[in-house]
């Protein structure tokens, strides 16, 4: 391998294999790192890809990704003690899909050595080198290999940027712990038993039972033939007050006697964990480009999770193409500055729809942090629906179930309105 390339890329992820095919494309002598084994290796997420950026990016996709399905119905539940309260969106817009994210990794990677880039996997890179005040290429094993410019597409362990001083330690309080299982059961069955149509997926999130009233949420995605379940809790309050391990809760998730019909006879072919960013504006290193580096990605805090949706695929392409132009551009002027990239680069993604969403979203993890949310809500919620829907021979008026509920549980009303009133701000 040379010890010298134009452009390195740390981390085959979407973002860095979207920057490193758009550098190769334009014919940018670039070096892909992967840590992992073979593509897409290492690569954890819950199962859905918002296609809008990505499309842009890759006017392909629809042709040539490896798409599952097309998710064209939304759900949201409460579970508690064998009773489930939903909300559900129907439409027949094409707008995120499902697939494995270990395939579209894959599909994004080898366009990228299509394209020219040199991939290697299983290579930790020890550090970013710098020197005289900028960033000068990569060691790995011993080795040193220089570069004009580096991308750091690290993911959500930092190790690289917290060494440069641009990211500091991670701690509980800024990530979730993930968990999930892919069950293969079958497209026919998957359809039947979902009441899905060929192409069309299910995205399904739920609240309550599933994480043990932990502030968090499951997941249940339908893929092409099989389906992708899993759970996922704030680690700083599962520390303190989660009573069993995560992969305990996937498993109730699976055995769930109000869910286990939709795979009960499936086998189970995947089981994965991984940290995701909790607020993805905290998470934000200080500076998202410097002199020869360029930070994308879930390195650079780019994830949005609202509650009712996540997002973070379709930001990592779009950052990573937003940082091949910028290195393009540094790379017609011949000047790798940290003004020049910041100016190219960050002051481009702070200015885009990504930024956008995250200002747009602060605050939403403090009510992630809001253990009544979680805790005693959900039960609430539950038993109001249960006075109104399991009559005898009285029939409440809704005002009246909720009344009842609420002291039944001892929560004031007037602080359940108040933080009511504060979570739909929020959100």
């Amino acid at each position: 391998m040379a010890t010298k390339f134009d452009a390195i890329v740390v981390g085959a992820g979407p973002a860095g294999a979207t920057a490193a095919y758009k550098l190769a494309e334009a014919g940018i002598k670039t070096l892909l790192v992967e840590r992992g084994r073979g593509r897409g290796s290492k690569q954890v997420f819950g199962g859905r890809i918002y296609v809008t950026p990505v499309r842009e990016v890759f006017p392909d996709v629809e042709k040539t990704a490896p798409i599952h399905r097309w998710v064209k119905r939304e759900k949201i539940s409460i579970l508690h003690n064998s009773r489930i309260l939903s909300l559900e969106y129907e439409s027949p817009e094409k707008h995120s899909f499902t697939t494995y994210l270990t395939e579209f990794t894959s599909w994004i990677v080898d366009k990228a050595i299509n394209a020219g880039a040199v991939y290697v996997d299983e290579v930790r890179v020890d550090s970013i080198v710098e020197e005289d005040g900028r960033i000068t290429g990569i060691e790995a094993g011993g080795e040193r290999i220089e570069a004009s410019i580096v991308i750091d597409a690290e993911g959500v362990n930092r190790l690289l940027l917290e060494k440069l001083g641009l990211a500091e330690r991670l701690s509980p309080e800024e990530v979730a712990l993930g968990a999930k299982e892919v069950i293969k059961v079958g497209a026919d069955k998957i359809n039947e038993r979902f009441g899905l149509e060929e192409d069309s997926g299910l995205a399904w999130l739920l609240v309550g039972e599933p994480t043990d009233y932990l502030p968090g949420g499951a997941f249940i995605y339908t893929n092409r033939d099989s389906v992708s379940i899993g759970v996922v809790v704030y680690l700083a309050t599962a520390v303190k007050k989660a009573r069993e391990e995560i992969y305990r809760l996937v498993e109730k998730l699976r055995l769930h006697p109000q869910l286990r019909q939709y795979w009960e006879d499936g086998d189970i072919i995947e089981y994965s964990a991984h940290l995701t960013i909790e607020s993805g504006r905290r998470f934000m290193p200080r500076k998202l480009a410097t002199s020869g580096l360029i930070v994308v990605g879930d390195a650079a805090g780019l994830l949005l999770n609202t509650g009712y949706t996540f997002r973070g695929v379709d930001y990592a392409v779009y950052s990573g193409y937003l940082a091949a132009e910028a290195a393009k551009k540094a790379f017609n002027l011949g000047d790798f500055s940290e003004e020049t990239l910041r100016e190219n680069y960050e002051k481009k993604l702070l200015g885009s729809f990504i930024a956008k969403d995250l200002r747009n979203h602060t605050g939403v993890e403090q009510i992630m942090h809001e253990v009544e949310f979680f805790e005693k809500y959900p039960v609430v919620a539950i038993d109001t629906a249960r006075k109104l829907f399991e009559l005898g021979y009285e029939t409440p008026r809704i005002q009246e179930a909720l009344r009842s509920s609420l002291k039944t549980h001892h929560i004031n009303l007037l602080s359940f309105l108040y933080k009511m009133f504060k979570m739909v701000r929020k959100l």
